[in-house]
């Protein structure tokens, strides 16, 4: 009797002591294999352009795979029938994708995310009907803070089904602001006065050059659209700056800020 023959005439149950040697040293080859394709991967994916989290997410999937093949040829080497062990864990994955259906939804949602990168840290984007600077973007939510200081959860479900603006993909915002001048005041007088504002503020990129033009008649003033380009990062303080210059230079110039009213002309009848 040869001395693998006798190592198969020992058993632990079912299993020779044989298998188990051969599972062991089986074992030890998938411990190294899987270091080595697991380090080539994150060298891989640090050439790439992708998000740390995706970089993270796919490793830890690389790693899941691996051992879920290692664990079968294992088996496979312990004489555990492998159809019936798949098709256990199949019926395993299939109860516990339909519990976490929303967490997995999220969860591939957010991959998607990273990896098309419609937004990135410090964007500042509309979702959802939610507004504000992104501060962080995870594998189940992103978060939002909003002007005012609030922090927003975002699933990334909801993110991937909506329409997303972001704001400061481009670098530059045109701010849009509306006044209103009295119609005894020349055209020519109102718009001075506003470009004049709109030169003054630094922020105020010159290409494109700001724009003013008479918009609409209203029933008591005629209103004035102005349209300025300026960095994404001072979008607001340009817009609330904006406003208290013109109402400055209106001031300056004689130029009249009307408001809603109605001029009653008396006419004295003489019979």
């Amino acid at each position: 009797m040869t001395f693998f023959e006798k190592l198969d005439s020992i058993k632990l149950g079912t299993i020779s002591l044989n298998a188990l040697l051969s599972a062991l040293v089986v074992f030890i080859a998938c411990c190294v294999v899987i270091k080595i394709l697991r380090k080539i991967n994150r060298k891989a994916l640090e050439r790439t352009p992708l998000d740390s989290g995706l970089r993270s997410f796919i490793e830890s999937t690389l790693k899941v795979v691996l051992w879920i093949i290692a664990v079968l040829i294992i088996a496979d080497c312990l004489n555990i029938p492998i159809a019936s062990l798949v098709a256990v864990v199949s019926v395993a994955g299939l109860a516990l994708s339909l519990a976490l259906q929303d967490i997995l939804a999220n969860v591939f949602s957010g991959v998607t995310i990273l990896g098309t990168r419609p937004f990135k840290g410090g964007d500042y984007v509309e979702i959802s009907g939610e507004s504000g600077t992104v501060r962080a973007i995870g594998l189940f939510h992103t978060l939002i803070v909003t002007v005012d200081g609030k922090d927003v959860y975002v699933p990334n479900s909801k993110i991937t089904a909506a329409n997303i603006v972001n704001y400061s993909a481009e670098g530059t915002r045109r701010v849009e602001l509306t006044f209103s001048a009295s119609y005894e005041n020349a055209t020519g007088q109102v718009r001075a006065a506003i470009l004049e504002a709109a030169g003054a503020d630094e922020r105020v990129l010159t290409d494109p050059a700001p724009f003013v033009a008479v918009s609409g008649y209203g029933s008591s003033a005629v209103d004035y659209i102005c349209r300025v380009w300026t960095r994404s990062a001072d979008y607001l303080d340009v817009y609330y700056d904006l406003n208290a210059a013109v109402r400055e230079s209106f001031l300056r110039s004689g130029v009249e800020m009307t408001y809603d009213h109605l001029n009653i002309h008396v006419v004295d009848v003489q019979k």
